[in-house]
């Protein structure tokens, strides 16, 4: 492992800047990231993004309120994680435009040791990526550009092994990204893939998007395909397969907020209003 954090290498920065060139971020045209970053109040959206996420809201009026959910459950489970769990190694998939607090943040607050990498194959993330390479001066950050359909590219690329050590646990994270892989492009496998890559003791964090309780989701899911973007919400029974083989921690998986709130989660959450499952589990 190397170490430098990769944050403060700027001979490592222009030589990912140079090995992918201006791109067209088709802005004219809807993009999931940036549709989240609307929903969570951020600015990183365009026209085209704003009107695809009025029409999801239309279909789905709490996606904001799930959102903000989503994420407040990323920080209660890396704080357990890097706290409680002793973990320091963090592999944070479908990373999406930075927002504070950022997942390295919140595991550095807690233990500034923590080592986390980014992956994410988007060039709009690509853009924001230096905000992801920003940490203490005891632990690092690394952001990755590769595909979630890709788990070899990710667990051979070089900065994850400059980065982590493999021989020693790592908690995986995919947030809010596997309701955007369809059942044709096999999302089990693909993640089982990643799991087999990491050492006994190593975690899951998992969430994803359901219908369960307010068929409002899939309506939201619809508007998502309609704009040409891949989405599927599934059912507890199909999220929990993605857990299959792994031990999960109590209170086992939950509509996110009810998995260990915090004292200032509004009691008057609703299943309805979050309509995403979570959970966090650990490989045997």
């Amino acid at each position: 492992m190397s170490g430098e954090s990769l944050s403060e290498s700027p001979a490592w920065w222009r030589s990912r800047a140079q090995a992918h060139p201006p791109v067209d971020l088709k802005t004219d045209q809807p993009h999931s990231a940036r549709m989240y970053d609307y929903y969570l109040g951020g600015k990183d959206n365009f026209p085209a993004d704003r009107a695809a996420a009025e029409q999801a809201l239309a279909s789905f009026p709490n996606a904001r309120t799930a959102s903000h959910a989503n994420r407040a459950f990323m920080a209660r489970t890396t704080r357990h994680l890097a706290g409680e769990a002793g973990i320091r190694q963090f592999l944070d998939i479908g990373t999406g435009i930075p927002t504070s607090p950022n997942l390295h943040e919140v595991a550095q607050s807690v233990a500034p040791q923590a080592r986390v990498v980014y992956a994410d194959n988007d060039p709009i993330v690509l853009t924001h990526a230096r905000a992801l390479l920003t940490g203490t001066a005891q632990g690092a950050t690394a952001y990755l550009d590769v595909d979630l359909h890709d788990p070899q590219r990710i667990l051979t690329a070089q900065e994850l092994h400059d980065t982590l050590d493999l021989t020693q646990p790592v908690a995986l994270s995919v947030l809010a990204i596997m309701h955007f892989v369809p059942d044709a492009d096999d999302p089990h496998g693909l993640l089982r893939q990643l799991l087999d890559g990491l050492p006994a003791g190593s975690y899951l964090t998992l969430t994803h998007a359901t219908a369960d309780h307010d068929d409002g989701m899939e309506r939201l899911a619809a508007s998502y395909r309609a704009s040409g973007i891949p989405a599927q919400q599934r059912t507890r029974a199909e999220v929990l397969r993605f857990f299959d083989g792994l031990d999960l921690l109590d209170p086992g998986l939950q509509i996110v907020h009810r998995w260990r709130p915090d004292p200032d989660t509004p009691p008057d959450l609703t299943d309805a209003q979050v309509s995403f499952y979570g959970a966090v589990a650990r490989k045997r």
